[in-house]
């Protein structure tokens, strides 16, 4: 079997996936756009989570083949076959319009989550992450895996434990003494893993923009395995620096320019509004065999059928006209006493704020994460004389861009305001 993608094009389905793509669980994505509102600016936007997870499994193909040039055995086998079911099952648990509804979700308690995936010492509301374990470990689903099973040794628990980056067995990832995972994770999710390495290129192709392209074919060329304390880890070369940091701005400048769009931006934060009050009209259900009617088309009917003044907005694709709009820390006074002249006459209004930052796991007020990602330096002499460093120590992009890059708007009805109103705004705004 074989998928036609217009990114990468021919994507072939190993015969023991058939019945994991064929699963109702993993056909929900259809119906789930992966980009959200943003249809609405991008109209070409439509692509789907299904699409995109196929994508992200075959990038991590070929990052594999690449990496491990010895596919023999049965380890290496089993390895690369949960590495593909990580990835291509990674987004399994995102609710309809990706993360907008997450705010809608119940208890993580609720869900019944196998008790290996659940902390008992704390509750707190689900994430698509825990629908994602639930799904994969704890469900109808997960009798999909049998044929996986079947050929390859594949545990369902391991490839959930991929997807979240922490492992009660290393043993299933350790061949020859070499712990495997902490590279495998990183391929899931890190710095730079397959799964941005699909949707930079696939956001940039159906949004119509060049924002998120880079040299994919230079970087996977460019990887390297990094064996350190008996543990693997994902490294690229340092030749490849100026590619990496590439990669990096090409999806700083997406967020910038594609996914803060103040129309998309204000459309979630009328959703938001809509849950507020709407008195629990529509939520995320516990049980993970109901969620399986929960997906894009799902919501909008939800939406339709409401007499919430919000989501007939939200269907209409009726925002509020913005009004001001701030970079960083430059006008935020006026924004502040625009603000207080809105609270103090009782004038409704929505401010958007969106936050971008080059990296999550690198900035200066975030610690590095678990499985920091490595450079190798290689000597042309001799590969006994190579060395390896922190990826953050070879390049300085995390230093001229640790601060967030703030991007903050006010919206409301303006043209119902009053003339005195409307005056007033005027004035704060052109201060």
């Amino acid at each position: 079997m074989e998928i036609r993608d217009p990114v990468h094009g021919s994507i072939p389905i190993l015969d023991a996936e058939i019945a994991i793509i064929e699963h109702p669980f993993f056909q929900r994505l259809r119906n789930i756009k992966q980009l959200g509102f943003s249809e609405y600016v991008f109209p070409g936007a439509t692509h789907t989570r299904y699409l995109h997870s196929i994508g992200v499994m075959n990038v991590c193909n070929m990052v594999f083949n690449y990496l491990f040039k010895d596919q023999t055995s049965a380890d290496i086998k089993r390895l690369k076959e949960t590495l593909r079911l990580g990835c291509l099952l990674h987004d399994i648990g995102h609710a309809p319009l990706s993360h907008s509804t997450e705010t809608v979700m119940p208890m993580v308690s609720e869900l019944k989550l196998p008790k290996r995936f659940l902390d008992l010492k704390t509750d707190r509301q689900a994430s698509h992450e825990d629908y994602t374990i639930k799904s994969i470990t704890d469900s109808s689903f997960t009798e999909s895996f049998k044929d996986a099973r079947k050929e390859f040794g594949i545990d369902p628990n391991a490839i959930a434990e991929l997807v979240i980056g922490e492992t009660s067995n290393p043993d299933y990832f350790t061949v020859k003494g070499i712990n495997y995972f902490p590279l495998l994770h990183q391929l899931v999710s890190s710095e730079m893993d397959c799964d941005r390495m699909d949707y930079l290129l696939r956001d940039s192709y159906f949004c119509g923009v060049s924002y998120g392209k880079f040299d994919l074919d230079w970087i996977i060329d460019n990887l390297k395995i990094c064996i350190e304390d008996s543990s693997a880890y994902l490294g690229i070369s340092e030749r490849a620096i100026s590619t990496f940091d590439d990669f990096l701005l090409s999806r700083f400048h997406m967020f910038m320019m594609v996914y803060f769009h103040y129309r998309a931006v204000c459309l979630e934060q009328m959703l938001f509004r809509y849950f507020d009050t709407s008195h629990g009209e529509y939520r995320i259900p516990a049980d993970i065999e109901a969620y399986l009617d929960h997906d894009d088309p799902y919501l909008y009917k939800a939406l339709k059928s409401s007499k919430n003044i919000w989501a007939k907005r939200v269907v209409m694709n009726n925002i509020p006209k913005k009004i001001m709009e701030t970079f960083g820390t430059v006008h935020l006074a006026q924004m502040q006493e625009l603000e207080s002249y809105f609270k103090k006459e009782n004038i409704d209004y929505i401010k958007c704020s969106s936050t971008g930052r080059l990296s999550k796991y690198y900035s200066a007020n975030s610690p590095q994460q678990k499985y920091p990602m490595k450079v190798l330096r290689e000597s042309a002499l001799s590969k006994d004389f190579s060395t390896v460093k922190n990826i953050q120590e070879a390049t300085d992009l995390f230093q001229k861009y640790s601060e967030s890059h703030a991007v903050n708007r006010i919206h409301c009805d303006f043209d119902d305001l009053s003339p005195a109103a409307k005056k007033k705004v005027q004035q704060i705004i052109q201060a």
